[in-house]
């Protein structure tokens, strides 16, 4: 029962390729009922894993991997229908490599790692599933106001600069404590 969770993060990442599909062939309706499928997914599997202390390690690296490749294909699918500014999908990929690279880098030199989202994540993840839902209603359920869908982008821009920023941080800051510790264990 234990390994739900994860289970649940793979039927996510196996719904990329259908929601790339109905998003390039513009059938806005089924892409949003797979996108919310995919929402809600991602709401279940983290309450299960919580609430019944089904957490894992494969699940700390799996759920957010399922995350930033289901929101980056959508992402990248809307800035190529020209549905959202390119400049935007630029922020949001870039951050996202950068937190996988400096996570990497951590890994690399200390030669461990354990993943624990930043609250400035779990909001930045959660307006960037709001803005995409809220584009998909957009697109295939009713006409939203433009301000409203402005102001969710720069949301989602802000948290994402602030977010990507904060992992620079934490990241410097871990991998010189542990420099710091390596350190001071050899006197």
């Amino acid at each position: 029962m234990h390994h739900i969770p994860n289970i649940i993060s793979v039927l996510r990442v196996i719904l990329v390729l259908p929601i790339a599909i109905q998003l390039y062939n513009e059938a806005w309706s089924s892409a949003f009922v797979l996108i919310f499928i995919a929402g809600i997914s991602d709401a279940i599997d983290g309450f299960l894993a919580r609430a019944f202390k089904w957490q894992s390690k494969l699940g700390s690296f799996l759920d957010p991997l399922a995350d930033k490749l289901l929101l980056g294909v959508i992402f990248i699918s809307l800035a190529y229908k020209g549905v959202i500014p390119v400049w935007l999908v630029v922020l949001v990929i870039a951050r996202d490599t950068l937190i996988l690279m400096g996570a990497g880098f951590y890994q690399w030199i200390t030669q461990e790692l354990t993943m624990s989202p930043l609250f400035i994540s779990k909001i930045n993840t959660a307006l960037q599933i709001i803005f995409v839902l809220a584009m998909m209603y957009h697109l295939a359920i009713a006409t939203l106001p433009q301000q409203s869908i402005f102001v969710l982008q720069i949301a989602v821009a802000v948290t994402t600069l602030l977010s990507g920023i904060l992992y620079v941080k934490y990241w410097i800051e871990y991998t010189m404590l542990y420099f710091a510790d390596k350190k001071n264990n050899q006197k």
